[in-house]
């Protein structure tokens, strides 16, 4: 198929997205403005590196050695999902090769209209991982800090579920997350899932905030803080409070 993709950049010897040494690809183009976005560099489409699927493949295999049984190559951006026939042909050459994928992605593309929902059922056979960043329980938050609505993210949490389809779930920690009220509410909606096998707490941080500056951004939390330790471990345990 000879698929290009617009890639923004890679990681090698990645250890925190997904399980193993992982090779990353950060892909361009995301539809969400969150507030806390530490790559905003990424939002725009049709920039970066134009790249096709094959080329990517035969670079991440340079370190197949070092995946052993659990690394691989995993997609981040960016929204991924926002090139999703670039990401099945990747995923398929990938499994050509027994390499082990995972997808990082909020969601935000998901549908179940045509085409894409047919497309993601594709991408759903040989992606071994979705690690999925559920940014807010409540709908009317999740608008506020992403400009973009929950209701299909929640949708497609239900089918991967359906579809036996494993699952990591990040949460980003600050101000409008850091609520107990919001915390048992996600975990009352993940107590529903089998599928979960891991949640992680993302303590807010302003690495990023650099790049906003750079683009003429304004950043609107300059005034947020690192939650504690204290909240930070409230918010794993109620989170991992699963039964």
């Amino acid at each position: 198929m000879n698929n290009k993709g617009y890639v923004h950049s890679f990681e090698t010897f990645a250890s925190s997205d997904g399980p193993g040494v992982r090779f990353l690809v950060f892909l361009q183009g995301c539809d969400m403005r969150c507030l806390f976005c530490h790559n905003p560099d990424t939002w725009k489409k049709n920039q970066g590196e134009l790249i096709d699927a094959s080329s990517i493949i035969e670079r991440a295999k340079r370190y197949k050695p070092y995946f052993k049984e659990k690394g691989g190559i995993t997609v981040s951006g960016g929204e991924p999902l926002l090139q999703i026939d670039f990401l099945i042909e990747l995923f398929k050459l990938a499994k050509e090769e027994n390499i082990n994928t995972a997808v990082d992605t909020a969601g935000q593309p998901f549908t179940y209209e045509e085409p894409f929902y047919s497309k993601f059922v594709e991408l759903m056979k040989y992606t071994d991982l979705f690690i999925l960043d559920l940014k807010h329980i409540d709908d009317n938050v999740h608008k506020k800090i992403t400009s973009c609505s929950n209701k299909n993210i929640i949708e497609m949490f239900y089918l991967l579920d359906r579809s036996n389809k494993n699952v990591w779930v990040r949460h980003v920690l600050f101000s409008y997350t850091d609520d107990d009220k919001y915390l048992y509410e996600m975990r009352d909606f993940l107590n529903q899932f089998t599928n979960i096998k891991r949640i992680e707490v993302l303590p807010y941080h302003s690495l990023g905030v650099f790049k906003w500056d750079k683009l003429g951004i304004k950043y609107q939390l300059k005034d947020e803080k690192r939650p504690s330790v204290e909240r930070i471990k409230n918010a794993e345990d109620i989170l991992n409070n699963r039964k």
